[in-house]
């Protein structure tokens, strides 16, 4: 029977959210206060964002709700 192994996608910090879209990492909380790009919040409330998800906003490909 094939174990099943779950794939972690990565997480990434405000900053280097901002660092891809050339803007300050502030903007980066203010599109996710908008809900314009889902943010996860660590245990200590941080915010970090999905891989996946950002490149999907980058790239200007539209929003899919899970």
């Amino acid at each position: 029977m094939p174990k099943y192994t779950p794939t972690i996608e990565p997480l990434l910090t405000p900053a280097e959210v901002a660092a891809l879209f050339r803007v300050d990492p502030k903007t980066v909380a203010r599109w996710a206060k908008a809900g314009k790009i889902n943010s996860i919040r660590t245990a200590g409330g941080h915010r970090r964002y999905r891989e996946s998800e950002v490149l999907a906003f980058l790239h200007g490909e539209p929003e899919t709700s899970e």
